[in-house]
Formats: C-alpha cells, sequence, structure tokens
C-alpha cells in the first residue's frame, strides 16, 4: 500500500452519497496502491437517513474506513448552507488530528473534501497535503462558485434587491438573478461571504473533482476548462468523474410496494414524482398536485412529504415526518386514483423506480443527483426546482440540455393544478415528450459509453489518480 486517499464529506444525503461511490471507486480499482478514509463530523444536520446510510456503507464495505470526529454541539440554524460552513471551523482542530494521525500508518496522498468544508483546505495545506475539492452538483454549480468572485466585482447590489437582472456565467444561458441560491441572494449575509470564499479556495485545490460528463454538459466544461471562470487566475485540472449515481438498496418495504405496483403497469406509462430528501410544500400546493394529477387521467407513482409551513416559498425541510395522507390530500383521491396511481410517504427507491420499463416521465426538483439519475436512465423531466442551485440546472436542462420541459410557478410560488394536469399530459402523451424521451435515451447511451474503458469517465479518473501518484 503506497498510501491513502482521505474524504471529507458534509453529512447530507445529497452529498454524501456520491463521495461515498467515488470512494467505491477508488477501492475497486486502486486497492493495490491506497487505503480509503472517509472522515464523518457529526453535527446538527445528521439526520436518520444519513445515520442509516452510513451504517449500511459501514457494514457493507469493509475496504473503507469511517473516522468519526469528536461530536460538536452548536445551536440550530435556519439556514442549512450557513450549518455547512459555521459548522467546519470549530472542528479544524479535530481534523487536523485526524489528519495527523492518518499520516503516521500512511502518506495521505490527497485530501478530497467538499465545496463546503473550504475551511479545511488550510488545515491541509499546513500538514503539506495537496487538496482536491469534490463538487457533488454538475458545472453548472462549478461555474456558479468560480465566477462568483467576479460577479460580486460588477455590482455593489444583491441579488434579492434586483431579481430580473440577467447575469452572463461564461458557458451558461443568461440568468436572472432570482434563479441564484439562496444563500448567495443576500451580500451582506455572512453565507454569502463563506461561498464567496468557497469560490476563491476552488482555484487554489490542486484539482476540482464534478460528478458529471463532458457529453451532458460539454460546452460548460470547455468554458471552465479554457480558463473563462476565471479570467485573471489559473484553473485547476477539472475531472469530470461521472455520472456517480447510488447503489440501488434492495430491502425495505417501500421498495417491495413500488417495484410491486410497477411490475403492473404498461411500458412507459407512468410518471414518477419525488423531490428529493429536502424538498416539501404548502398543504395547498399539495392538494394543487394531487387535483391536477387526477385531471390528466395519466398513471403516476408519487412521494409525498408531510408540508411544514403554508408559505409556497418555503420548500426546503430536513424535517422528517410521517404525513397523514387522508387529511393532506382532496377527500376520496386515494380511492378514485387507486386503479391508476400511487402515493407513498416520504421515500422511494428513486435509481430503482427511474430503471423500471414502465416509468416514461419524471416531475423532479432538479437535485442533482435527480438529474443524473434519469439521464443514466433515459426518462424525460418535468423541471420543477424548489431551492440551492436547481434554478440554475433547471435552465441548463430546459435551454442547453434540451431533457426537461418547465413547469411554470406563479409570483406567489404556487403551481396550479391546471399546469401540473398541462405538464404531466404533455410530457406522457404528446409530440414533444416524444421528442424529449428520444433525446433522452440518446444521452442514456452517451452517459453509458462514459463508464467504458476509453470513456470520458475512465479517462479522467485515471488521469486523477496519476496526479495522486506524481504527489510522491
Amino acid at each position: 500500500m503506497e498510501g491513502s486517499i482521505v474524504f471529507y464529506p458534509i453529512m447530507a444525503m445529497g452529498h454524501l452519497v456520491s463521495m461515498v461511490e467515488l470512494a467505491k471507486l477508488i477501492v475497486r480499482h486502486y486497492h493495490h496502491r491506497y487505503s480509503v478514509t472517509i472522515i464523518i463530523a457529526e453535527g446538527p444536520l445528521l439526520t436518520p437517513d444519513v445515520t442509516a446510510f452510513l451504517r449500511h456503507i459501514s457494514e457493507t464495505t469493509n475496504s473503507i474506513t469511517f473516522h468519526h470526529l469528536p461530536t460538536l454541539s452548536m445551536k440550530p440554524s435556519p439556514n442549512c448552507a450557513s450549518i455547512h460552513t459555521e459548522f467546519i471551523h470549530p472542528n479544524n482542530p479535530n481534523l487536523s488530528h485526524a489528519l495527523q494521525t492518518s499520516s503516521k500508518s500512511s502518506k495521505v496522498q490527497a485530501f478530497v473534501i467538499d465545496v463546503f468544508p473550504t475551511a479545511a483546505l488550510s488545515v491541509a495545506s499546513d500538514l503539506g497535503i495537496p487538496t482536491y475539492f469534490f463538487l457533488t452538483s454538475g458545472a453548472v454549480t462549478l461555474s456558479l462558485l468560480l465566477y462568483l468572485p467576479i460577479i460580486h466585482n460588477q455590482t455593489t447590489k444583491s441579488f434579492k434587491d434586483i431579481p430580473t437582472t440577467h447575469f452572463h456565467f461564461p458557458g451558461l444561458p443568461p440568468m436572472p438573478a432570482s434563479y441564484m441560491p439562496g444563500p448567495v441572494q443576500d451580500r451582506e449575509d455572512q453565507v454569502y461571504n463563506d461561498i464567496l470564499e468557497i469560490g476563491l479556495n476552488l482555484r487554489r485545490s490542486k484539482g476540482i473533482i464534478v460528478n458529471t460528463f463532458e457529453c451532458l454538459e460539454s460546452t460548460l466544461i470547455k468554458a471552465i476548462t479554457d480558463g473563462l471562470c476565471v479570467p485573471n487566475a489559473s484553473t485547476p485540472p477539472v475531472y469530470c468523474i461521472g455520472p456517480l449515481i447510488a447503489t440501488p438498496k434492495n430491502e425495505g418495504e417501500a421498495v417491495n410496494q413500488c417495484m410491486s405496483w410497477l411490475d403492473t403497469q404498461p411500458s412507459q406509462s407512468v410518471v414518477f414524482l419525488s423531490f428529493g430528501s429536502r424538498g416539501v410544500f404548502s398543504a395547498e400546493q399539495v392538494r394543487e398536485i394531487a387535483i391536477g394529477l387526477e385531471k390528466s387521467g395519466q398513471r403516476f407513482l408519487w412521494v409525498v412529504r408531510k408540508p411544514v409551513s403554508e408559505d409556497n416559498s418555503k420548500q426546503s425541510s430536513v424535517e422528517i415526518k410521517d404525513p397523514d395522507l387522508d387529511a393532506m390530500l382532496p377527500q376520496g383521491f386515494l380511492d378514485r386514483t387507486k386503479e391508476k396511481g400511487l402515493v407513498i410517504k416520504l421515500w422511494a427507491p428513486q435509481v430503482k423506480v427511474l430503471s423500471h420499463e414502465s416509468v416514461g416521465g419524471f416531475v423532479t426538483h432538479c437535485g442533482w443527483n435527480s438529474v443524473l439519475e434519469a439521464v443514466c436512465t433515459g426518462v424525460p423531466m418535468v423541471a420543477w426546482p424548489l431551492y440551492s442551485e436547481q434554478r440554475m440546472n433547471k435552465a441548463f436542462l430546459v435551454e442547453e440540455m434540451k431533457l426537461a420541459m418547465p413547469m411554470d410557478v406563479s409570483e406567489d410560488g404556487l403551481v396550479s393544478a391546471a399546469e401540473v394536469e398541462k405538464r404531466v399530459t404533455t410530457l406522457m402523451k404528446s409530440e414533444e415528450g416524444r421528442v424529449l424521451r428520444e433525446r433522452s435515451q440518446m444521452m442514456k447511451e452517451k452517459a453509458m459509453a462514459a463508464w467504458t474503458k476509453c470513456g470520458s469517465f475512465m479517462t479522467a479518473f485515471n488521469k486523477l489518480a496519476e496526479s495522486w501518484i506524481n504527489q510522491q
């Protein structure tokens, strides 16, 4: 064993899953050369699903070592991004001790960190350990982070104060300020400065790993690697190592229920609605979705979470509460739609569902993991972004990739039943939907090609491994 690769993820499911998948790949392809350690910083966002996932990986993947940092307590913050950034600084001494301990048994060839723990870069630098950032989102987010310091110097106003002003990020279509992620909307907020710092620190790394593949975001990746996002400095090497998606789990009541029901449905007849581990709607919005689905007459599989607010703009929450379907849905909805629809509480095996022959469309929040899962299974999308960078993802999906159609949202944040009915019907039954389905199938083939021996994924993965070898 020549050395070790140490990972430092944040405890958010969407980030953790793809980082673990990358760790598994290193073990699979370079087990003779490197050991792999994942450092776990427990904190306020360690939800039950994250805990269960970590337990499952530790029990089934003996070749990956998990190192748990001492538990820190801190006051809850209403902003998830703020929690991630505030939690890292006090953990730096523990992280330093963990890296020094790891170095005693095996030289740390590379320290791979999520973008949020950017403060950890200084710890690794002090120890002389090469640091790579792993962006679990796509190149859309990388363009935003790298170019934000440039935009910052072009205006003194917050994005929230100029919502209709369009900004030009290299490789992306012009986007209104309202599409920018919530954490960067207010430049007076500390979180804005934290994310600005992330953009600057990305430039100081030995390399940036992105969960994407070249054919999916080709024009954007070229703009980044050509240096257009960092015109006043050099851009670190960018490694497009994707698509990395979750390994499907076979156990669980929800898995059996979903798969058994899908087995009885005609080919490509079901539209799947799911909005990630944090996506939530108001009770009013849930009812509008139900009415729209019923009026559309389309077959559907719908994952429902309990509303946490009557504010239609409150669309993200880490709370997990069992929803009362009879109370939330229109009276008699479940009985009237039982021949064509299935409503699942909280969670469904998304990769398995999207891979099923009967699924022909996906209404998604445009979280990057969900986008990749749809791309890898060839399922066309209706883009309904809720939070974070998802509005930017939606714009790229609709305007550049042309793999999705948009869900139109009213000024008060509500999507009407009529809009749900229209989009679901259009996706499943129209010529526009057929074209999207054909394009999605073509992109699926390109995603599969990326994983071949000479594909873009393996080429980038081997270049990354070579860069670690050259650190010796």
